[in-house]
């Protein structure tokens, strides 16, 4: 157990459901410092290690149905170009709709990104090198009477080539099943995960490449629990955009999953017209 008082006891049991997508194309991530899941594995071999599957000749492959007609000028080949496509991507509070502020700390800071330990413990590390930049952005929906606050995050990475993002996403899968429960941030534990991942045309999925969405429960010192916790994470060319909820006292799942829904989808949307062909 990580925790004495308030969470001592607190186990997860339910089955854990993945799609075989974890070496097809795959899906993952955020912390605020410490918020929202994140991304990087040290258990999953880097893009281009001598350990990682090399069966693709080519590095970022059309996809078989285009999802974005992008303007291959409008696609970052930087850091400063990475970032500045990340402040015209993620969210801000009315993306996920009204009732939502920002919360502090708003932005990580973009030198460091969140990392699932082999203790299956999330801490801020360097970002890999194959990514160009990572931004991960905090909201609250404030405590109302009766009803604790919702914690939300957003995060939009960059990456250096389709391949390496789509290698975030196998990660992602790769993470919840090493670690059925893991701590986000001191006092703070995710668990009884049920994940479903589906690429671009599978179940009607039509907005990224590649998607994973996971729901569990969340547990705090601070707020109690289990709450409901939502998870979604897409990718799309080079990005991976993701949105966490974490519930409190009188918070359904539904409206938690409303929240990152919308927020996701918005991000979606916004990433697209960033980077496609203009007419």
């Amino acid at each position: 157990m990580l925790f004495h008082g308030p969470l001592h006891g607190f186990r997860y049991g339910a089955p854990l459901l993945l799609l075989p997508l974890l070496l097809a194309g795959c899906s993952g991530g955020g912390d605020p410092e410490g918020d929202a899941r994140g991304q990087g594995s040290p258990g999953v071999p880097a893009p281009g290690s001598p350990s990682a599957p090399s069966s693709d000749p080519d590095p970022d492959p059309a996809p078989s149905s285009a999802l974005v007609d992008a303007d291959p000028a409008r696609l970052p080949k930087n850091r400063s170009a990475a970032l500045a496509l990340i402040g015209k991507v993620i969210a801000e509070p009315d993306s996920f709709g009204p009732g939502v502020v920002k919360r502090s700390p708003y932005e990580s800071d973009p030198a460091t990104w969140p990392v699932l330990g082999t203790d299956c413990v999330w801490a801020r590390q360097k970002p890999a090198g194959n990514v160009l930049a990572t931004v991960t952005r905090n909201f609250e929906v404030p405590a109302v009477k009766g009803r604790g606050p919702v914690r939300l995050a957003a995060v939009v990475t960059v990456h250096r080539t389709r391949q390496d993002a789509r290698w975030e996403m196998a990660e992602s899968l790769e993470e919840t099943m090493r670690c059925p429960t893991q701590q986000l941030r001191q006092g703070e534990l995710i668990g009884s995960m049920i994940s479903a991942a589906l690429l671009q045309g599978e179940s009607a999925q039509s907005n990224s490449e590649d998607a994973l969405n996971e729901t569990g429960q969340f547990r705090s010192e601070e707020l109690g629990g289990p709450y409901p916790y939502a998870w979604q994470q897409a990718q799309t060319l080079q990005f991976t955009v993701a949105v966490t909820g974490k519930g409190a006292k009188g918070r359904t799942e539904k409206e938690l999953g409303d929240l990152v829904a919308q927020a996701q989808g918005a991000m979606l949307v916004r990433l697209q017209s960033a980077v496609e062909k203009q007419s």
